[in-house]
């Protein structure tokens, strides 16, 4: 599995990888690994239940840091789905500024994608599809008005953010 947590490290909260290692291994889980100081954590678990494995090391992270860290759980292989997923043609991909996928806890409804949709811009694209939404920026990230806040605000669904060669670099 492959969690991603949002947020691990802001408001002055630094979480060592190390730590948050010894917070994955200290609930059962087995082969725990992080990837890049952002937030994400490789491990093995029995569970076949995500939405059970988020609200778990959801709960066991505030308790130990005392505070909240939204966290969305993929499979190896959707992490391998994701990652081979073209929802761009690839010459913009190429061009483009940043290339993002967002992790949600449950498909975006009709009324969120519409919401998603109005937030296009000149320079901001958007696809969705199942539980990911792909946001292709035709400049630098700092030239967007588009972020996290402005995402949930839109469409009521937390998210957290990778670029695609994070989410390609853990399939």
């Amino acid at each position: 599995h492959v969690a991603f947590l949002r947020a691990i490290n802001v408001g002055g909260h630094t979480v060592t990888m190390d730590k948050l290692r010894r917070i994955f291994e200290a609930l059962g889980f087995d082969e725990v690994e992080t990837f890049i100081a952002s937030g994400n954590v490789l491990f093995s678990s029995p569970s076949k239940s995500l939405s059970t494995l988020e609200r778990k090391i959801e709960d066991r992270l505030k308790v130990s840091l005392g505070y909240e860290v939204a966290t969305f759980v993929r499979t190896a292989q959707e992490v391998v789905a994701i990652a081979s997923y073209k929802p761009f043609p690839a010459a913009q991909v190429r061009t483009a500024g940043a290339f993002c996928v967002g992790f949600l806890a449950q498909p975006l409804d009709a009324a969120a994608k519409k919401s998603l949709t109005a937030l296009a811009s000149t320079i901001d694209r958007f696809h969705v599809h199942d539980r990911e939404v792909y946001w292709l920026c035709e400049k630098r990230q700092s030239e967007s008005k588009f972020s996290n806040v402005v995402f949930e605000k839109a469409t009521g669904a937390r998210v957290t953010f990778r670029g695609a060669n994070t989410v390609t670099k853990l399939a």
